[in-house]
């Protein structure tokens, strides 16, 4: 059974984390989604918020966590083969395999990079958050569970 590790921020989880997580669920045994939880960093979503969000995304499909520190090591602690990464651009993959590089030199850990689907392949949270605090419409960006979410939430 492998299992894999997709870890990311996901404040906003957009369509195009889900994108990325509904094709690794078609190819690994089991995936688990890391939120990290940065103390330095404010977010629009807490990372409580950010769990609840995947896991209503997920489904029963894929569990979520949250952790801080070295993505590798919340890897290894999920007893996890492989991590996952979507990248957008050949910007994206030159960040990522200097990460996987150095992640699979501290644990042996391998890293896939799945390329992003066309259809939301400009798509980040940033620019999500962006846009939604300038008061314009991001239904076709994200979720419909983050579409509600956001409704509650006062654009800053």
């Amino acid at each position: 059974m492998t299992t894999a590790f997709l870890p990311g921020s996901f404040d906003p989880p957009t369509n195009g984390h889900v994108d990325v997580l509904r094709r690794a669920m078609k190819v690994f045994d089991r995936v688990v989604i890391g939120v990290v939880d940065n103390p330095n960093k404010s977010g629009l979503f807490s990372v409580a918020e950010r769990v609840a969000l995947l896991a209503a995304i997920a489904k029963d499909g894929a569990d979520v966590v949250s952790f801080n520190g070295l993505v590798v090591r919340a890897a290894e602690k999920v007893g996890a083969d492989v991590m996952v990464k979507g990248v957008r651009d050949t910007t994206d993959v030159a960040y990522e395999t200097q990460f996987a590089l150095m992640n699979r030199h501290l644990t042996g850990i391998e890293t896939v990079l799945l390329p992003a689907d066309p259809a939301s392949s400009f798509v980040s949270s940033s620019l999500v958050k962006e846009i939604w605090k300038l008061g314009s419409d991001v239904s076709s960006l994200v979720p419909e569970q983050v579409l509600a979410a956001l409704e509650g939430k006062e654009p800053s």
